[in-house]
């Protein structure tokens, strides 16, 4: 099945070839600025210096996080874009989907832990704009997905 040219569909390529820009932005950008007690100055944290971070002391948990985190949802990116240019069969999208899930397991991940931490009370944490960004693409590649979804069946009756 090819997927249709319309003003709609123009618009979701567009706004899926620019997470292939946002993604990488939203890695390098601070989730969250850390510290242990208020008089310090606090450290920032993005996607990738807590990764840095993980494959030093839990290789394991670095893995699940890397693959959460940087290739679920660019692979999804990827895999809508070359279904957008006919070049993937759209009977792939629910593996698309999977991929958009488990990128959603990584917000709901870093919020828990933002929450623990702050519940805990020990030291400070405040929320940065990368988060916002980083939730800003995921929530945005499932839009663009749903909706991409949405056109086909349209097309196809």
């Amino acid at each position: 099945m090819r997927v249709s040219i319309c003003p709609d569909m123009m618009i979701l390529k567009i706004l899926n070839l620019s997470l292939l820009v946002l993604y990488p932005l939203a890695w390098a950008a601070p989730l969250m600025r850390a510290g242990l007690l208020p008089l310090f100055g606090l450290d920032e944290i993005s996607v990738l210096t807590g990764l840095q971070s993980l494959w030093a002391s839990d290789i394991f948990l670095a893995l699940v996080v890397t693959v959460f985190a940087l290739f679920a949802p660019y692979l999804k990116t990827i895999g809508l874009a070359l279904l957008h240019f006919n070049l993937l069969s759209a009977k792939l999208l629910p593996t698309l989907h999977i991929l958009g899930k488990l990128a959603m397991a990584d917000i709901f991940l870093i919020a828990l832990y933002i929450t623990l931490t702050k519940g805990i009370g020990v030291g400070r944490i405040e929320v940065a704009w990368g988060l916002y960004l980083f939730t800003a693409c995921i929530l945005t590649s499932i839009l663009v997905s749903w909706r991409t979804e949405q056109s086909m069946i349209r097309t196809k009756d």
